[in-house]
């Protein structure tokens, strides 16, 4: 199929032969990547590139198109290496002696077989030019020298997967460029920066850096069309020519056993850094969404979901590497990047983010603690909302969490109403593209589905306030009924016990259900007759509650309280023996 109504940019970091294989990235007007993929034959090159020319076309080839010389460099790339030599981005020489070049170029056939005009002045629709990602990076994100990801001898895979995935950073954090490149919104991007992730071994390095390369070949092209001004061209196309970036004034190159760290160097070795951990804050993100949910469990507290992950190391880089007016936002990544782990709590109503929010802050050490729906509100804005905390786990908890420890944590807490609208306004702004022209309309829309949201939102809190203050007590069914007690009755029937409490998740209904029909119960009217001779005001004060528990909770701990040990050796509770033991303790049960 053709794509014949957008202009299209393509990368194509050629093999100089078929043994090897070539990597192609298209981007469309926007710098959206719609194509990735590794070939090997001429056939298949030029049918990669074949469906995007419809529209005008315009191709980067990392390969040389004319090499008249008969040997020694190209004017071309003598001029290159007097700019880029020393920062480890020279060019090889290209000429007749090579086998290769003898007859004509590979990048000249496929370039005549796509009908594409090889000249740098031409203006036509359908072009290709010479490129070249080494210096196109120095130039691009202003490398000390250029990153060693190619494989060269010495080099452990350790060493080239950092650095391969150190540019596919570089590369994502060019989505707030001028043009900008979108890389994230591609599957295949994904799953190839997945893959080096997971390299074990060098031939799935070269598989990958291949396409990596061709999507800097892209964007190449797109910023020479967008921004002719910061391109330049060494030679001309009589003698051979290369088209790249043009080095940045004032760039020096690194020492190469340098004292004090270039920005991007800082960069490198805290990814580094990074990638070996990796593995280890999977383990600790695990642990961490098992300490949180069993936190949120045991209050009894309602939610939707927790979640979490280990931030990936792509992420991480395209994070470290971030400037604002010039400056870098981190001088020191790996201790200033606070969501390397980050936790998600999904509530269902607005008021039960509040009380996470507090839960988490009398059972984990709160480091920061801010509330992005009050700080946008307070600008006379509706947009953004959620709580962020950046905590740390108990002394207690990082004993038996050694993976997690003393690490930070971002929890980020939301409704699932919030939740829904920052999830599709990311994907939107940061995976997609606006047209500029449909900014202000799309803003203007975005803002009026924050407002009608928060209104739901509030309206939802109320309906649950009113029917916690106002469930009637429900009927109590005869002794010839069902034994168990239906967790919906239950919830019914705890919401006029506990007025004060709030809902439970509904699988805590019927797992609850489970420990009092152990305890021989079968009618609300005889579980009703339990609660009344125990003493919720003395199991206040023992318990010390400084949050309010959920339903649940209450009930569990007024069974507690009057069963004692029986209540604790049930089956059910098999699995939180000694949680209820310390409860037990601290109620004197039995007493």
């Amino acid at each position: 199929m053709r794509h014949a109504a957008v202009m299209h940019f393509v990368g194509l970091d050629l093999a100089w032969g078929e043994r090897n294989r070539t990597g192609i990235a298209v981007l469309d007007d926007a710098g959206v990547l719609r194509h990735l993929l590794s070939v090997r034959s001429e056939a298949e090159i030029v049918e990669g590139i074949a469906a995007y020319v419809g529209g005008g076309c315009l191709v980067g080839l990392d390969a040389p198109l004319v090499v008249p010389n008969e040997n020694g460099n190209r004017r071309a790339e003598r001029e290159l290496n007097r700019d880029f030599a020393a920062f480890d981005a020279g060019a090889h020489p290209s000429n007749r002696a090579n086998p290769a070049f003898r007859e004509s170029t590979r990048g000249a056939r496929i370039c005549a077989q796509l009908g594409l005009d090889m000249d740098p002045d031409s203006k036509g629709r359908l072009r290709a030019l010479e490129v070249y990602p080494h210096p196109a990076t120095v130039a691009l994100f202003g490398l000390g020298r250029t990153l060693k990801y190619k494989n060269k001898p010495g080099r452990s895979i350790d060493q080239l997967r950092s650095e391969l995935l150190a540019l596919t950073g570089l590369l994502e954090s060019l989505s707030t460029a001028s043009p900008a490149l979108q890389l994230l919104s591609h599957r295949g991007w994904r799953e190839l920066v997945e893959s080096v992730q997971a390299a074990t071994r060098k031939a799935q390095l070269r598989y990958a850096e291949d396409q990596v390369d061709a999507v800097v070949c892209a964007y190449v092209v797109l910023l020479r069309q967008r921004r002719p001004e910061s391109i330049t061209t060494y030679g001309d196309f009589t003698d051979g020519y290369i088209v790249t970036p043009t080095l940045p004034e004032g760039l020096q190159p690194s020492p190469r056993a340098p004292k004090v760290a270039r920005r991007v160097d800082v960069v490198r070795n805290a990814t580094q850094k990074y990638a070996a951990m990796h593995p280890r804050l999977q383990v600790a993100a695990q642990e961490a969404i098992q300490v949180v949910t069993g936190i949120l469990d045991d209050a009894g507290l309602n939610y939707l979901s927790v979640t979490g992950r280990a931030k990936s190391v792509a992420s991480f880089a395209e994070k470290a590497s971030r400037t604002r007016d010039g400056k870098a936002l981190f001088a020191d990544p790996l201790s200033e990047i606070g969501d390397t782990i980050g936790l998600r709590v999904i509530t269902y109503v607005h008021s039960d983010v509040a009380a996470v929010a507090q839960l988490l802050s009398t059972e984990a050490d709160v480091v920061e603690d801010r509330d992005m729906g009050k700080e946008t509100a307070s600008e006379g804005r509706f947009g953004y909302a959620s709580r962020h905390l950046q905590i740390r786990l108990s002394a207690a908890d990082q004993q038996t969490h050694d993976a997690v420890g003393g690490q930070q944590i971002q929890v980020q807490i939301r409704t699932v109403l919030q939740h829904a609208w920052a999830e599709f306004e990311h994907d939107i702004r940061y995976k997609g593209t606006i047209p500029d022209e449909h900014r202000p309309d799309f803003d203007r829309r975005f803002t009026l589905a924050a407002g009608l949201l928060e209104l739901a939102d509030r309206e939802f809190s109320t309906i649950r306030d009113r029917l916690r203050t106002g469930v009637p007590e429900p009927d109590m069914p005869g002794a010839g009924d069902d034994p168990r007690i239906n967790a919906q009755e239950l919830a019914a029937f705890l919401a006029g016990q506990y007025a004060e409490a709030s809902w439970s998740r509904p699988d805590h209904y019927a797992w609850i259900s489970g420990l009092v029909l152990e305890l021989g119960i079968t009618s609300l009217a005889e579980l009703a007759d339990v609660i009344r001779e125990v003493d919720s005001t003395q199991i206040d004060e023992r318990m010390g509650y400084t949050n309010p528990p959920g339903a649940v909770r209450r009930l569990d701990d007024a069974l507690l309280m009057a069963y004692g040990d029986r209540y604790v050796r049930l089956h059910g509770n098999a699995h939180r023996v000694a949680l209820l033991r310390a409860r037990e303790a601290k109620l004197g049960a039995g007493e």
